[in-house]
């Protein structure tokens, strides 16, 4: 009875250092905390002190252009964190053979994957937060006028992110290999994003491309939340079913060794 009583506290102490020790190995690597947390931030600032980025234009609802880049920032980072920290992270611990490893301890290598859920959600949380308050307080780009609608959608979004990521360390062999993948989905996908065009600018058939792919309609979704309503019916279904996808093939192709 007490082995029992005490068992899921025990798991839960695990899931705790293997996430405390996570962090502490993603916080070691220099490049993934500057294109993580400082790029998006570098870039924010870069738009903020452009003049024609406070500018508002046809067809961006009554705001800036830097108001709507900010749900850009923000996916930029979620796919920063997803496409490259997250797969190659595991991807090389599978090429070590730490995952195999690791099955065999009280642990539990579904534990590690827990672990790498949680840092990138909390760092994710981390950085919206600091994307939000640093373009309010130094440029003026107004809160979400329904918070709690944006919230809902910026956590579909982190899922649908995180589990292509999974995806990819799914498949992955290596490290090298997860950071190729990762690049050839993350650059195209950027793009419908909005972050080289805003989609708004694009042409009409490279906007409806776009609020087809996980990052644009994650744009619109976070851009409809930011006005003060729920985005379309499509958009919600777009960034809905792109997580249960992406969750249930990565649970399926995934490997330990």
């Amino acid at each position: 009875m007490s082995v029992a009583t005490h068992t899921p506290s025990v798991r839960r102490s695990a899931l705790a250092r293997l996430t405390i020790t996570e962090f502490r190995l993603f916080l070691r690597e220099p490049m993934l905390v500057f294109w993580g947390f400082a790029f998006p931030l570098l870039l924010l600032i870069i738009f903020g002190v452009i003049p024609g980025f406070k500018q508002t234009h046809a067809g961006y609802q009554g705001l800036s252009v830097l108001d709507t880049y900010v749900p850009i920032l923000i996916v930029l980072m979620l796919a920063m964190l997803s496409y490259f920290a997250l797969p190659t992270v595991l991807a090389g611990y599978r090429e070590q053979g730490i995952l195999r490893r690791l099955q065999t301890t009280p642990a539990g290598a579904l534990r590690v994957l827990a672990a790498h859920l949680l840092v990138n959600c909390a760092s994710a949380i981390v950085m919206v937060a600091l994307i939000l308050v640093v373009g309010r307080v130094a440029f003026g780009v107004p809160f979400p006028l329904a918070p709690g609608i944006w919230v809902v959608i910026a956590l579909l979004t982190t899922a649908g992110t995180l589990t292509l990521g999974l995806l990819v360390a799914a498949v992955a062999p290596t490290a090298r290999v997860a950071t190729t993948i990762g690049s050839i989905l993350f650059y195209p996908l950027m793009f419908f994003s909005g972050l080289y065009v805003p989609i708004p600018s694009m042409p009409l058939v490279l906007q409806h491309i776009s609020h087809a792919t996980p990052l644009g309609a994650a744009w619109e979704s976070l851009q409809d939340a930011a006005l003060g309503h729920w985005p379309s019916a499509l958009a919600l279904l777009t960034i809905i079913a792109y997580p249960v996808v992406f969750g249930l093939a990565a649970a399926r192709l995934f490997r330990w060794e």
